[in-house]
């Protein structure tokens, strides 16, 4: 495989598992070291750092707890350690908004608690962390925020979900225009039903994944190497001249 990212940094939040582990094993494949960060899953990031290591790439883990906005400074303190051990500088090519939690609860079910901790690690993390970014965002770089089918046709099971990723299909759109003039691309990539341990509830129910697959144009659930492929096209040069996209990728879903 060519190196289309070769001697690129890249921070991917939420790489410990699921979409974002396939993220940064194919940034790393691709030649780019990555950083990752996880809140609670250290067994998972050290797996996903050793997976890369061994495939011959270059990664490193950083635990951070996105529900607290105040510790994104520290963070980056750490990160442009890192970086600039490993690499001279601080840096940072790529940056991949991807950490999550789950989404599941209707309306009934919804707490000021349960709305804040949504909003904080889906909507409120990703924009402080470009904040934070912004010093050390390269010319030309990459920022690629993973959003969801949710954000452009919610779902009533899950309301608070739907509306931080359509927050974060906005912020797409207004980021793109302020870092335009240093030709920093801004993007987001919307997946589908991805098969992830995050919905593996809904896959052991027979029905629930019968119902999917026929609201599917390509009749399945997707892999995370998909959309991490996705993700890879938009940080390589290839992608230079996409900004301001929410790109669904979704296999079809509810066309």
């Amino acid at each position: 495989m060519s190196k289309t990212l070769a001697d690129k940094t890249a921070l991917v939040t939420g790489g410990s598992r699921g979409i974002g582990r396939a993220i940064a094993e194919r940034l790393a494949a691709e030649g780019a070291t990555v950083a990752i960060t996880y809140n609670q899953s250290r067994a998972g990031a050290e797996e996903t750092v050793a997976a890369i290591e061994k495939a011959g790439g270059s990664a490193f883990a950083l635990q951070a707890d996105l529900v607290d906005a105040a510790v994104i400074p520290g963070l980056f303190e750490q990160l442009d350690r890192e970086f600039a051990d490993r690499k001279g500088s601080r840096a940072l090519d790529i940056l991949v908004n991807n950490a999550g939690n789950s989404g599941w609860g209707g309306l009934a079910d919804a707490t000021p608690d349960s709305w804040n901790t949504m909003f904080a690690v889906h909507a409120r993390a990703p924009f402080f962390i470009v904040q934070a970014a912004l010093s050390r965002l390269a010319e030309g770089g990459r920022i690629i925020n993973v959003s969801s089918g949710a954000g452009i046709r919610p779902l009533p099971v899950v309301p608070i979900y739907s509306m931080a990723k359509a927050a974060i299909n906005n912020l797409t759109h207004a980021l793109a225009m302020e870092l335009g003039p240093r030709r920093i691309t801004v993007n987001a990539v919307a997946p589908g039903w991805i098969r992830t341990d995050m919905n593996a509830a809904v896959r052991e129910n027979a029905e629930m994944v019968k119902a999917i697959e026929a609201d599917t144009a390509l009749g399945r659930f997707g892999e995370p190497s998909e959309i991490a492929a996705v993700v890879a096209f938009l940080a390589s040069d290839e992608g230079r001249w996409i900004t301001a996209q929410v790109i669904e990728a979704s296999g079809g879903f509810k066309l």
